[in-house]
């Protein structure tokens, strides 16, 4: 096939033998260019009636149009080079640009590939759902080694361009030749690149944190939202962003309060006074708690958790399928049950300022805050 297309774009040129050689070059390199284009249009269209009514299949399909378009291109010019009647030199500088469009183009179609393979994975998975531990865990190990990998590829691929011009190729050559020193300042300077990119093989495999876990980092409590391949997004509770590098989640502590499940515990205090009948709110608790959507019905205590000068302080616990849901549910008994009180036993709420709580004993920030 490629002979005939030759044999072909040799007789155009003869037909225009007339005209001046870049003029002929012009006209075949770009009639070869717009063949590709036509045949590559025309085989998008088939496999989209083939294989495109699945949403998956049209993802593939948007991801492999870019590659392959430039992969035709570049064959399509490859042919129809040798019968372009050039000098040497410029005939050596388009070879020179088709060789380095071909290793991009390599390049392009593993990241397209890796990226394509990704998405097919992760469409099975939802991260939307009340228990989505597995679904987080997946996607985040494939998101971060994604950007890993494709970090890998650029940088080869770049390499591999540039090493097939003699001058850069020399140069480096001779710089890493060199060593000593100029080693020592290289590693140096890669070092937080490096460190990164090892942190995040390291958050990969063994997932402290996932995707939309809660934690709490540097006294503040968020959601992991977005991790790159140098840094986490952590979205905090007034909406701000936390940029937290990768190496931090390695190298200090924090709080992760979703590591094993997306249960959560909602904790609710109310100060009362001695009077006030500890077996009916727990009863009433109980009651609201079952009528509301948000318990999971998995966990429920009330109990006299502390004893001050004049009150008493009642610590009811819930369980919640989330840290928003746990949050609502806090807020939803808090409110029922001052409600409660106040139509019931009025009485129930201290006169006098509840005495602060002491050092020893500090107030403990619960995940239903969140």
């Amino acid at each position: 096939m490629f002979e005939r297309s030759r044999e072909a774009l040799i007789h155009i040129r003869e037909a225009l033998g007339f005209a001046p050689d870049w003029i002929v070059a012009l006209i075949i390199l770009g009639l070869s260019a717009t063949l590709a284009l036509g045949t590559h249009s025309l085989a998008m269209r088939l496999l989209q009636r083939m294989f495109g009514k699945p949403h998956s299949g049209k993802s593939v399909l948007a991801a492999i149009g870019g590659p392959t378009r430039l992969a035709l291109i570049v064959l399509g010019l490859s042919v129809a080079l040798p019968t372009v009647p050039l000098a040497p030199e410029t005939r050596g500088l388009l070879v020179r640009l088709l060789l380095v469009t071909g290793i991009g183009l390599i390049g392009w179609t593993a990241i397209t590939a890796l990226n394509t393979a990704a998405t097919l994975h992760l469409i099975r998975f939802r991260t939307d759902s009340e228990d989505d531990l597995q679904a987080r865990k997946h996607v985040t190990q494939i998101r971060i080694l994604l950007r890993i990998i494709d970090a890998v590829i650029i940088t080869i691929t770049v390499a591999a361009a540039l090493m097939t011009f003699e001058p850069v190729r020399q140069y480096g050559v001779s710089l890493f030749a060199s060593a000593g020193v100029a080693g020592l300042v290289v590693g140096f300077a890669a070092r937080p690149v490096l460190s990164n990119l090892l942190a995040g093989v390291q958050l990969a495999v063994t997932q402290p944190i996932r995707i939309d876990d809660t934690v709490m980092i540097e006294n503040e409590m968020g959601r992991i939202e977005e991790i790159t391949s140098t840094y986490v997004v952590v979205r905090l509770l007034d909406l701000r962003r936390l940029i937290v590098p990768l190496t931090y989640f390695i190298e200090k502590p924090f709080q992760n309060w979703s590591r094993e499940g997306s249960d959560i515990i909602a904790s609710v205090v109310l100060y009362v006074e001695y009077a006030t009948p500890v077996a009916r709110v727990r009863e009433k608790a109980k009651e609201l708690a079952e009528e509301s959507r948000l318990w999971n019905r998995k966990t429920f205590k009330l109990q006299v958790s502390d004893s001050k000068e004049n009150v008493m302080e009642l610590r009811i616990l819930l369980s919640a399928n989330s840290a928003s849901a746990a949050s609502d549910l806090r807020c939803d008994i808090r409110e029922k049950l001052i409600d409660f009180l106040l139509q019931d036993y009025p009485a129930a709420f201290p006169r006098r300022p509840v005495p602060p709580q002491s050092a020893e004993q500090p107030s403990a920030v619960t995940p239903a805050s969140f």
